[in-house]
């Protein structure tokens, strides 16, 4: 087993870290995703590559190029570092783990194009996406079957992660080098795709950044206002993410106290009779009754907040049973029922916080369950980060014993410091407009970012 997701899903989750790449990076214009099967083949299939055009409002899509890596890929066995045979950088970044950097195309030792037909490759940046052993499958590591180097060791055997894809982004003639920002934000968000990519199987997307450095004052102003926009919009997939998290905290929470309590689930109760007084009323197989009934199972699926969920349950359900009762007779004591039932769904979304209840739970101090039931109820449009870094403390209490806990809270973790990357760039961006708009057209950006724009050789075996 290694990441596995349906076609579509990965396409989109690769598509989407090309475009944020090649969005913040005006020096860079093309980029391709390599996905890393299981071992021991480890077969690098390329996903997708994208490539912006001169404008860079738009980006074509797909494999139009001739490459051993087009489906269905390459082999370890074909690919790794053996003498006799042209070096790889793709051998390097999936037997070491560490990125590699061709700033000089000139002395790439790694470049199979100018080993075997004297043709220069694209200056380009090539960083392994890192995911947990444990992530993929959890303590089954030991049964893994590791393939070889060329010196007969096996690889990853002491390393807590696997390679489960490449980015590998072009950029333009002399302007990426080890180290470099540019690299940094890669590696950044190798680890978003990571994190999307394991998430997927479990579901939802990853992230960006923004950044570079104008020349003029007007220039500089509009890329960095269009590079703001585009990740102030991006941002909203981590919030999303972290949405999706604390309601499949909530039903985990709600599922435990009920198993603890001995009682069912009053949701699928008040659902499962709102559904028979429409089978009662002979109209169960009509188009309006089937439309309620799709919605009405529907939010058995949905992990909303208190707020969001009376929303939810007014625009979509009541007012359809408003619809219903304008179409159809309905007798007194069924609008009493329906009436009662709308109420019971309401009340459900606040079961995890009854006080009846909670007093089965028995393993948490009442204090700690006050603190977690406030946490994960809160509406999650003003949930901030240190309310996230308070529920990350709480799932590293044993008390809890929630099923996931501790991968919960893992992807938590890595949503969190998104955020926070997010948030830095975002006021380093704010910081370089303001200084471009009061005349400051050289200040540096990259310095603003990072502290420093100088490189480090050892970038490239990093």
């Amino acid at each position: 087993m290694t990441i596995r997701i349906e076609k579509l899903a990965l396409e989109s989750a690769c598509k989407n870290i090309i475009e944020t790449i090649l969005n913040c990076l005006p020096n860079a214009f093309k980029g391709t995703v390599y996905l890393i099967g299981a071992p021991p083949d480890l077969t690098a299939t390329r996903v997708t590559s994208g490539i912006i055009d001169r404008e860079r409002k738009s980006i074509s899509w797909g494999l139009p190029e001739r490459s051993d890596y087009n489906p269905p890929g390459k082999q370890w066995k074909d690919y790794r570092d053996q003498p006799g045979r042209p070096l790889e950088a793709m051998a390097w970044c999936v037997e070491k783990q560490k990125s590699w950097t061709a700033g000089d195309p000139w002395h790439n030792p790694r470049s199979v194009r100018l080993q075997v037909e004297g043709i220069l490759e694209d200056n380009h940046h090539m960083e392994p996406v890192l995911v947990r052993k444990k992530d993929l499958y959890f303590e089954d590591t030991h049964l893994l079957s590791y393939p070889k180097n060329q010196r007969e060791e096996l690889l990853w055997q002491d390393s807590d992660y696997m390679v489960v894809a490449v980015i590998k982004i072009h950029f333009q003639p002399g302007t990426i080098q080890m180290g470099s920002p540019e690299t940094k934000l890669i590696k950044t968000l190798s680890r978003v795709l990571g994190t999307e990519l394991l998430s997927v199987q479990l579901r939802d997307h990853a992230i960006e950044a923004m950044r570079r450095l104008a020349q003029d004052k007007l220039d500089s102003c509009n890329i960095l206002a269009d590079s703001l926009r585009n990740a102030i919009m991006k941002s909203g997939l981590i919030f999303s993410l972290v949405k999706l998290e604390l309601g499949y905290l909530r039903d985990s929470w709600e599922k435990h106290l009920l198993a603890g309590a001995g009682l069912v689930s009053t949701r699928k109760e008040a659902i499962e009779a709102l559904n028979r007084v429409l089978l009662i009323l002979n109209h169960y197989n009509g188009k309006q009754s089937r439309d309620l009934v799709e919605v009405q199972n529907r939010f058995l699926e949905l992990y909303l907040s208190p707020d969001q969920g009376e929303n939810w349950i007014r625009m979509q359900i009541e007012e359809r049973w408003k619809d219903v009762m304008r179409t159809h007779t309905l007798s007194e004591d069924q609008i009493r029922e329906v009436s009662a039932r709308i109420e019971q769904l309401k009340a459900s979304l606040r079961l995890g916080q009854d006080q009846a209840v909670l007093a089965s739970m028995t393993t948490m101090g009442e204090d700690l369950k006050r603190e977690w039931t406030a946490l994960i109820y809160k509406s999650t449009d003003r949930v901030g980060v240190q309310d996230l870094g308070r529920i990350i403390e709480i799932l590293k209490d044993p008390s809890l014993k929630l099923p996931s806990q501790e991968k919960s809270r893992k992807t938590l973790i890595h949503l969190k410091t998104l955020i926070e990357i997010m948030s830095q760039l975002e006021e380093s961006t704010n910081r370089v407009l303001r200084q471009v708009l009061n005349g400051h057209a050289k200040a540096s950006f990259a310095g603003l970012l990072n502290g420093s724009g100088a490189s480090s050789p050892a970038d490239q075996h990093s």
